[in-house]
């Protein structure tokens, strides 16, 4: 419950309490110092009513807990300015641009984002720029105080006989999954094909006779702007979008059309609804050339004498993603499939037809190229490599030693920051204000140092 809490409020929570936070009223007063550094009554106040507007689960003792934690990062901050640990300025400014996106797309629009925090996108970077620095600071200070720990396998072993039996957890059939996909590439006439419907579509628009979001609701092959008229609100600097579309889009003025662009989802027409400065809104029509089962030949031809090079162990699996995989989510990842376990992956996680082409390999094996559609509905060819498997069972030392150790490390991490806090909190003047003195969790983390 308390991971939730923070997560939300630390992460989230002070740029949407922009508008209360710039209405403070003088009746706002001090809940904690920490050294100079002040916790005020109504920052705690603001963070729990952003959980409540997220839906979330606020506790009873809500307060309390998050007065600890700012003082705990208060004391870290001041730590982090004594020892001289860097911040750059480009982190702060990257974090910010982050974090207003994500409100600009939870809100519809920057003109919608503005008008409920009450600020403009750069009054609001400016309020929380200390902040947001101060956030980084804790983080390097706890960095540099679990930097070097290590864990050793007596620690681990420990660890776990501490663990009540009947408290393991249960796994299901978990495995480490390796691909490489190729993405078959359609013919000239195609190709072609899909360049002139596009530049149709411009026609059409700059003649008059359609609106490109009229034209965009019909023929775009873009499934997640189909619905709103191919619209999307881009940033210049953010690096999810596909370099030539975003590049293309910024060449162009307020109501100009592009010429047809080339990505690797296909081809486009782009149009500039508003600019202001690095954020523009923009209409896009996509059409993807098709695939014929001659291009699908093609890449199970090149993808098969990949597999004969991985069995006759001329190039490593790794060497094979590098050279010839087109998968962006696991390219990096030396190929291997990621979920929520990290490396490992659970049945639940695949699609049903890997799931069954897997019940055909042993652990080891490379399998046939296999035709397959992404989660776009793209047709791909993939080889895929069964690293292993566990069924399910009981954690144990044996199937599980990677994930305990990595429990066994954060424990022990955990207690190299309780033990700085106990050395370094009694040099630092510490103040509670006499609402938040009889809190179980400040009694627990200051006790005795309070200055009331």
């Amino acid at each position: 419950m308390k991971k939730a809490l923070l997560c939300s409020a630390m992460l989230l929570g002070s740029l949407m309490s922009v508008k209360a936070q710039s209405a403070r009223v003088l009746a706002d007063k001090i809940a904690g110092i920490v050294g100079d550094k002040i916790v005020l009554k109504s920052e705690i106040i603001n963070y729990i009513d952003d959980i409540k507007r997220q839906g979330g689960e606020v506790p009873q003792n809500a307060e309390c807990f998050l007065l600890e934690k700012m003082m705990a990062d208060k004391a870290l901050i001041l730590q982090a300015e004594k020892d001289s640990l860097p911040v750059s300025e480009e982190e702060v400014e990257a974090e910010l641009d982050q974090r207003v996106r994500y409100f600009i797309m939870q809100y519809g629009g920057k003109e919608a984002f503005e008008q409920i925090a009450g600020r403009t996108i750069y009054q609001v970077k400016e309020d929380f720029r200390k902040s947001i620095r101060e956030g980084r600071l804790a983080q390097s200070m706890k960095k540099s105080i679990v930097e070097g720990i290590k864990i050793t396998p007596t620690e681990v072993r420990n660890y776990y006989e501490k663990i009540p039996k009947d408290s393991l957890s249960f796994y299901e059939m978990e495995l480490v999954v390796g691909q490489i996909v190729l993405y078959p590439k359609a013919g000239r006439e195609l190709e072609k094909f899909a360049v002139d419907e596009l530049i149709d579509y411009k026609k059409q628009v700059e003649s008059g006779q359609k609106s490109f979001e009229t034209l965009a609701r019909l023929y775009t092959e873009d499934p997640g702007s189909k619905q709103t008229g191919g619209r999307y609100e881009i940033n210049k600097n953010d690096k999810q979008w596909d370099p030539n579309f975003k590049n293309g889009a910024f060449r162009l003025k307020e109501g100009q059309i592009s010429p047809v662009i080339k990505s690797k989802f296909g081809y486009h027409i782009i149009q500039m609804v508003s600019r202001n400065g690095d954020d523009a809104v923009v209409r896009h029509i996509l059409r993807v050339p098709q695939i014929t089962e001659e291009d699908i030949d093609a890449a199970r031809v090149k993808l098969d004498s990949v597999r004969s090079k991985l069995i006759a162990g001329t190039i490593s699996f790794g060497e094979a993603v590098d050279k010839y995989s087109e998968d962006e989510n696991s390219k990096f990842t030396a190929g291997l499939i990621s979920g929520a376990g990290g490396s490992f992956v659970t049945i639940d996680e695949l699609d049903k037809d890997l799931v069954n082409d897997l019940n055909k390999l042993k652990i080891g094996e490379y399998s046939a190229p296999l035709v397959f559609k992404d989660e776009k509905e793209k047709v791909g060819v993939r080889i895929v490599n069964l690293r292993s498997k566990t069924e399910p069972h009981r954690e144990n030392m044996k199937d599980d030693y990677n994930k305990i150790s990595v429990r066994a490390l954060e424990e022990k991490k955990n207690k190299a920051i309780e033990r700085w806090f106990i050395n370094k909190l009694p040099t630092y003047y510490i103040m509670v204000d006499k609402e938040f003195q009889a809190c179980e969790s400040i009694q627990r983390s200051f006790g005795t140092m309070v200055k009331k």
